[in-house]
């Protein structure tokens, strides 16, 4: 009789970010020997160097933006300042309250065995980190993604940021150009308009945010533009950047017209790609540029073998990848495989006024050709807007013929918390009736949903 292999662990994780550990505690409490491999900062991209640091001093810069503009309540803010270093200090503590880096000790204490260094695949049950060989039964590849360089002639000659760098800069620059205005390159947009950087904001699209409703993207470049002096270039190529004294000139080709501008710093937001640098091939595993292919079970085609978060190339949520780590640590231990439900995932843009987004926009329902009804609600039509003083945003609700929600955009002061009401009612098949029928609270933003579906069910 074959003597059974044995492995130096049960399961090894490739990966310490939110698609790897969640899988590595859930396998360690359930007795089996794990290990975990990062090659950067332990806790991976989102509490060290995106989420938890960009709305923390989002948090701050709003705080400070609306006390400025307190003189209309009767406040007397014209004197306000700010302390850029201690801003950054305010960030660095709530990384570490967020025990990222910290983590590794946390792993430790799970009975997990934690390694600092590289992965790499030299066959299906064996991968090397450091020169040390280890092998497992099971592999979680969860390495995430990583920022690239566009194709911009120069680009590759200059020292420009990325939203990783640009939270560790001494002081805001005087002037900046942003490469990309999705969410990322929006809430930078805001965040150091606010303390005084004349933003250049550039898209290839015809507006900012454009994976959101038409009039999300509208909205956002008026208040960009009318609070901030923010430049919105819009349905805009660049096509060149070059060292211009301590600054950059940079190139670019909007409405068939090429226009340059000099700027102190260029920041690049566009694009991030999976990261499968780690021998993937010596393990069988199929992948292409654009991920690892994987079945609905969220395994790879080494069938001992399971991936989650933005190395499958399909997501870039924080909240998205911790799902599938859940299940993957399931299915990379139990006959019976269960997928993950992606339905009703919100997205988020901590922008004041905050953008929260769930299901179907009216665009994605015109290219899937399904016949909806929509309706818009702007929030200056409660009275909360006018308790606040703030008129700038909407619900807006997308429904089938058969009045069930199947989408929904909200667009005001405390977005990422209202879009849930709308989530609930996306998963579980609600119509704007129902939605419309349930009290919502005098005084609170809220009311705006419900006056949107009140909208639908005429």
């Amino acid at each position: 009789m074959a003597k059974k292999p044995t492995f130096d662990y049960d399961l090894i994780v490739i990966g310490s970010g939110a698609g790897g550990s969640a899988a590595a505690t859930i396998a360690a409490r359930e007795g089996k020997k794990v290990a975990i491999v990062e090659e950067d900062t332990f806790g991976g991209d989102s509490p060290n160097w995106s989420d938890i640091p960009t709305k923390a001093l989002l948090h701050a810069a709003q705080l400070y933006d609306k006390a400025r503009r307190g003189a209309r309540f009767g406040l007397r803010s014209n004197t306000l300042g700010y302390n850029y270093p201690s801003l950054r200090a305010w960030k660095d503590i709530a990384v570490k309250r967020t025990g990222a880096a910290g983590n590794r000790k946390f792993y430790e204490s799970q009975g997990i065995d934690t390694l600092a260094g590289r992965a790499h695949f030299i066959s299906p049950h064996e991968i090397s980190v450091n020169r040390k060989h280890l092998s497992a039964g099971r592999f979680l590849v969860a390495t995430g993604s990583h920022w690239v360089t566009p194709d911009i002639p120069g680009i590759d000659k200059i020292t420009y940021l990325t939203p990783r760098t640009v939270l560790e800069s001494i002081r805001p620059p005087k002037s900046i150009y942003i490469i990309g205005a999705g969410t990322i390159g929006v809430e930078l947009a805001q965040l150091l308009a606010i303390f005084g950087t004349k933003v250049y904001l550039a898209e290839v699209a015809a507006r900012i945010l454009p994976k959101e409703e038409e009039e999300v993207g509208e909205l956002l470049e008026r208040l960009l533009r009318e609070q901030k002096g923010v430049t919105s270039l819009t349905g805009t190529r660049t096509v060149a950047v070059v060292k211009d004294g301590l600054g950059y000139r940079v190139t670019y080709i909007r409405g068939g017209a090429e226009k340059s501008v000099r700027v102190d710093e260029v920041l690049v937001a566009t694009g991030r790609v999976p990261s499968l640098d780690l021998g993937l091939e010596n393990a069988a595993v199929t992948y292409d540029p654009t991920g690892i292919k994987a079945n609905e079970f969220l395994q790879t085609s080494a069938r001992h073998i399971y991936a989650a978060g933005d190395v499958l190339g399909h997501s870039s949520h924080t909240h998205t990848a911790l799902l599938e780590s859940r299940i993957a640590a399931h299915n990379l231990f139990h006959k019976t495989q269960l997928s993950p439900d992606y339905t009703a995932t919100p997205r988020l843009a901590f922008t004041f006024p905050g953008v929260a987004t769930v299901g179907f926009t009216e665009d994605d329902c015109i290219k899937r050709d399904l016949a909806i009804v929509t309706a818009l609600a702007p929030i200056n039509i409660i009275a909360r807007s006018n308790t606040s003083d703030f008129r700038d945003g909407f619900v807006k609700l997308v429904a089938n013929k058969s009045g069930v929600l199947i989408g929904a955009t909200v667009v005001a002061p405390h977005a990422a918390e209202i879009i849930h009401e709308l989530a609930l009612a996306v998963k579980h098949g609600l119509t704007a009736r129902q939605v419309a029928e349930t009290p919502h609270a005098f005084l609170s933003w809220s009311e705006a949903v419900r006056v949107a579906a009140g909208k639908l069910v005429k």
